[in-house]
């Protein structure tokens, strides 16, 4: 049995971290979900910018776009939708068969409204009308900002994967928007399973405390977090609060381990996710993950027994100097201006395809 299969028995959903048109023209992203137990799909700017810049799969339909007036912003979430709705229609008999619990795609809005409630909850909303697909999430960063827009999403009925959380206490902030948009929603009158995933991020951990911490503790920083938030993730789930809106027909907002692909070249490829298998989560992971775990992953336990080692672990890095607090707000930080800086990025690269493609 393939790894990736084992970990779908285990209970957690494997989504593929990646998405182009070449990925569903070929049939691949159909044979994963056939050989490879992939259940759903997430996706950026940066995996639409390379691949833009990596092949002409976008020119004919760039073209068509720039014939009707498109330019910038809006030819992009229009290709991007165009391919989020193909790969939701590959999901959705898994979405039907969960009853709505797996089978996502996620579409972000732009970073550039990470830090405006307002104008991030009003793209919300015309994103996930124009994509019309009820099994996809609008991602929105679990930033100050982020996170009254998030409350007031989900009491919109909007679909929300939060993006961009670095810790425990992150999560548990964003999982409190989410429960208060429920509980309005409750309180409304109003149908509460509206579906909802926290996207905790691992990797970009070890990737900051490199060299900064003895050996031994290379590579689990990452972990001991991911580790901290499932324990609060778990014990969430069962407080009286939350078993009220899911008694009321709520669903539970399921924890998803995001940048699980390994940065260390000397460290095993399959780390994070052999290490971060646990049931009613996802694990969303890049395309040579997926292929790494398929081909000699090995899943060999539950992160429901290890969870409880999560401050233990996390006290080895503060006896080595590291401020976890700190480092996660920086992170935090660091994620929203990269974010930036990739749709900068992308939006350079449609002007100059555009301009190239008008020109022949």
């Amino acid at each position: 049995m393939k790894a990736t299969q084992s970990l779908h028995e285990l209970g957690q959903s494997l989504w593929l971290d990646n998405i182009t048109r070449g990925l569903l023209r070929s049939g691949t992203l159909q044979r994963y979900i056939q050989e490879f137990s992939v259940t759903g799909l997430t996706s950026n700017p940066t995996i639409f910018d390379h691949a833009l810049k990596n092949g002409g799969d976008y020119d004919d339909a760039i073209r068509q776009k720039l014939k009707e007036g498109k330019s910038g912003e809006a030819l992009f979430f229009e290709l991007a939708i165009e391919d989020l709705q193909q790969a939701a229609d590959l999901f959705k008999p898994i979405h039907d068969l969960t009853d709505g619990v797996d089978g996502w795609v996620s579409l972000e809005v732009s970073p550039l409204l990470a830090h405006d409630t307002a104008k991030t909850l009003t793209a919300a909303k015309a994103l996930h009308a124009q994509a019309a697909r009820p099994n996809l999430f609008i991602k929105i960063p679990g930033t100050k900002e982020g996170l009254p827009a998030i409350e007031e999403a989900i009491f919109a009925g909007i679909p929300i994967n939060v993006t961009l959380l670095f810790s425990a206490s992150q999560y548990v902030a964003a999982a409190e928007a989410y429960l208060r948009g429920i509980e309005r929603r409750i309180a409304a009158g109003l149908d509460p399973n509206v579906g909802s995933v926290a996207s905790l991020f691992v990797s970009r951990w070890d990737v900051a405390v490199t060299g900064k911490v003895p050996q031994w503790l290379h590579d689990q920083l990452g972990i001991a977090v991911g580790w901290k938030t499932y324990e609060n993730y778990r014990h969430l789930l069962g407080t009286p609060r939350w078993e009220r809106i899911f008694n009321a027909g709520a669903r539970p907002q399921r924890l998803l381990f995001a940048s699980t692909g390994t940065k260390n070249p000397k460290a095993s490829d399959t780390l994070y996710v052999e290490a971060l298998a646990a049931p009613l989560t996802v694990n969303t992971m890049p395309e040579t993950t997926l292929k790494a775990l398929a081909d000699h992953g090995n899943i060999d336990g539950c992160l429901h027994v290890r969870a409880c080692k999560g401050d233990e672990e996390l006290a080895k890095f503060a006896k080595a100097g590291i401020d976890v607090a700190a480092l996660a707000a920086q992170l935090l930080d660091e994620g929203a201006a990269g974010f930036v800086e990739s749709w900068n990025d992308l939006m350079a690269c449609i002007y100059s395809k555009s301009q190239l493609l008008q020109a022949t």
